[in-house]
């Protein structure tokens, strides 16, 4: 899997003390070795990544031991990874009901030969450590202990069902205290200027926090967000990444185990995918797993209107907005930008902020200097009227303002700002007042966020409703590379269509 290759290549570009051990137990479930790879041991890995690396007989108790022991202490000394490869064999199934009919007959046998338990008893029988007495003592405590925990297994009662507590597991408690500037100055900046200055206000209150990505070291990244931050922090905490998006996303689930706050920069939110399973499977469930909370910002440089084509240009919010465990986050103006980021990363729970690339320096506007945070989860109004209001966030924003201007329209839109969790109060109290809504997003119209707000309007406040709940988003095609094609996905003129629609319905 792709994971254990950028894992090697990760460790040893950035020279990290750290063993892998590979327990090569010749099958996978019923598939031989033979027809998983096609070399003769792992240990051949190694060189091609610059990692020095050692096989051993993983049955052999002692040998494991050195050779682990040997290792610590070199890497510790050298700081560099290593690699150890134990051989082994899987003498019951891969689970309980697989079992083993597929294993050649005599296999077990000749393998049972090197039982790592019964060899090492008997190595301790010849060299008069172990007795008669001492073995029948050991077996008494290991079965005594194992009954007591039995009895404790058994005593305890069934799991109680709470769906409240099911729910509130989602997410390490916190409880988010809205920081305010110190001072009233003020300045003009771009989008992209908020976002950077959030990150280095963020950087200089957590003295620990590490930023993560391709690029974003002496050369600033391609957007130029984080120029000048080597200079200031050190390339210690600003780390150019190998083009390993799953390993520096399971790097950054490390740290917050370390109590160490991370950001990962996509370079493009396209090349989320190769990073998707950490987020998806690791990210969003460990703390409804076992408690650890990921203190994990992802930075997402997102959607189309730049003629960057079908793999610079997606917006692929609705892919985490199904998974639950994660917040996202989607500002659609520079004083939204910083003050959202901060919190993102004040929280210790795992983000994915959405900055769109076409905002970066297309807009300006004044915002404090200081440090401040935006209360995560609360929509905004940005225009208030009482023909109609338009749901939306990031660049839908615009064009809906851009439109009713052009169009004479007097409307609510609302800006999200938060998709999760998103602001159902909010929603209910423009639904109430003017009875007629479309939701807009830039994102392909199937199965993206407008059809869970629709579903939810329609499910909750039927009565309420003048008009069919309208959804206007881009084309279920991928983004076009062509300016007019790119033009035409987008859903502006559409939206106006529609608009117009809603307002005579």
């Amino acid at each position: 899997e792709g994971d254990f290759h950028e894992a090697l290549n990760v460790a040893s570009v950035w020279q990290l003390p750290v063993i892998f051990v590979v327990e090569n137990n010749c099958w996978g479930l019923s598939t031989p070795s033979a027809q998983q790879f096609n070399f003769e041991s792992f240990t051949q890995k190694g060189p091609g990544y610059g990692i020095k690396t050692k096989q051993v007989d993983g049955n052999n108790l002692l040998e494991v031991y050195h050779a682990i022991s040997e290792v610590s202490k070199a890497i510790k000394k050298n700081n560099e990874p290593y690699l150890i490869e134990c051989m082994t064999f899987r003498m019951r199934g891969h689970e309980e009901a697989s079992g083993t009919k597929y294993y050649p007959d005599g296999l077990q046998d000749t393998w049972a030969k090197q039982d790592p338990v019964d060899n090492f008893e008997k190595y301790l029988v010849k060299e008069k450590i172990l007795t008669k007495l001492i073995k029948e003592d050991i077996q008494t405590a290991i079965k005594s202990e194992i009954e007591n925990g039995l009895k404790l297994a058994t005593a305890e009662q069934s799991i109680a069902v709470s769906t409240e507590k099911e729910l509130s597991d989602l997410f390490a408690p916190f409880d988010q205290k809205l920081t305010n500037p110190k001072r009233k100055k003020t300045a003009e900046k771009r989008f992209i200027d908020a976002i950077s200055d959030g990150l280095r206000q963020s950087m200089e209150k957590y003295p620990e926090m590490v930023l993560m990505g391709q690029d974003i070291g002496k050369y600033g990244g391609v957007f130029k967000i984080t120029e000048g931050f080597v200079d200031q922090f050190g390339e210690e905490r600003v780390r150019n990444t190998p083009l390993c998006e799953s390993a520096i996303v399971g790097s950054a689930l490390g740290l917050s185990i370390q109590g160490i706050k991370s950001m990962v920069e996509m370079q493009f939110a396209d090349f989320v995918t190769c990073g998707f399973n950490q987020i998806i499977n690791n990210l969003a469930k460990i703390h409804w797993r076992w408690g650890q909370n990921a203190d994990v910002v992802v930075r997402m440089p997102t959607g189309a209107g730049v003629a960057a084509g079908p793999f610079h240009s997606q917006s692929n919010e609705a892919w985490f907005f199904h998974t639950p465990g994660l917040k996202i986050v989607y500002p659609s103006n520079p004083y939204d930008a910083k003050g959202l980021l901060n919190a993102a990363i004040e929280d210790p729970n795992p983000y994915l902020f959405f900055e769109h690339k076409a905002l970066y320096r297309a807009i300006s506007q004044e915002i404090p200097d200081d440090y401040y945070t935006i209360e995560v989860g609360k929509a905004k109004l940005v225009t208030e009227g009482n023909d109609l209001s338009i749901i939306t966030y990031g660049m839908g924003v615009h064009w809906a303002e851009k439109i009713i201007e052009q169009e004479g329209i007097q409307a609510d839109i609302l800006d999200l700002r938060t998709l999760l969790p998103w602001d159902k109060e909010a929603v209910s109290a423009t639904v109430k007042k003017t009875n007629k809504i479309i939701i807009l997003h830039e994102d392909c119209l199937t199965g993206g966020v407008g059809a869970e707000l629709a579903a939810w309007i329609s499910e909750h406040h039927f009565q309420d409703l003048d008009a069919p709940v309208m959804r206007e988003a881009s084309l279920d095609t991928p983004v076009p590379f062509a300016p007019s094609l790119e033009q035409n996905f987008l859903p502006k003129e559409r939206f106006r269509v529609k608009l117009k629609n809603l307002m005579e319905y």
